[in-house]
């Protein structure tokens, strides 16, 4: 097991954007924005997102739990509570862990049979 922990506690993503459209109907190739999340420690990870917007309130908390040692994809498609992300809306997110961990951004964009698929590591304090 790992030794040491690794990654952050707290990670930014300041470019976000859920494709309004997609190609298919499939999960697969519904377009997305994705926070790829790794807990590498010996304990679960208590997660929130808070996603920012131009010109209105931010949204969330978004809460969930990356258990020990695991991964967690988490598509903004699928964060409902406290309301949906908007598609077709930019937006920032802030994403905060009571254990360190790693965040990588990743996105889908399938509004045209030429798929674009982009992916980075987020920012982390």
């Amino acid at each position: 097991m790992m030794s040491e922990p690794i990654g952050k506690t707290r990670w930014a993503i300041a470019e976000g954007y859920i494709p309004p459209s997609s190609t298919g109907d499939s999960r697969e190739m519904t377009s997305h924005e994705t926070a790829c999340i790794l807990n590498a420690s010996d304990r679960d990870a208590n997660v929130s997102i808070t996603v920012f917007f131009a010109d209105d309130e931010p949204a969330g908390p978004y809460r969930f739990t990356v258990p020990a040692r695991r991964t967690r994809h988490v598509r903004f498609n699928d964060l409902q509570d406290p309301r949906p992300v908007p598609k077709g809306t930019d937006f920032a997110s802030v994403i905060e862990s009571d254990v360190p961990i790693v965040v990588q951004h990743t996105r889908l964009d399938s509004r045209q049979s030429e798929l674009a698929l982009m992916t980075t590591v987020a920012f982390c304090d």
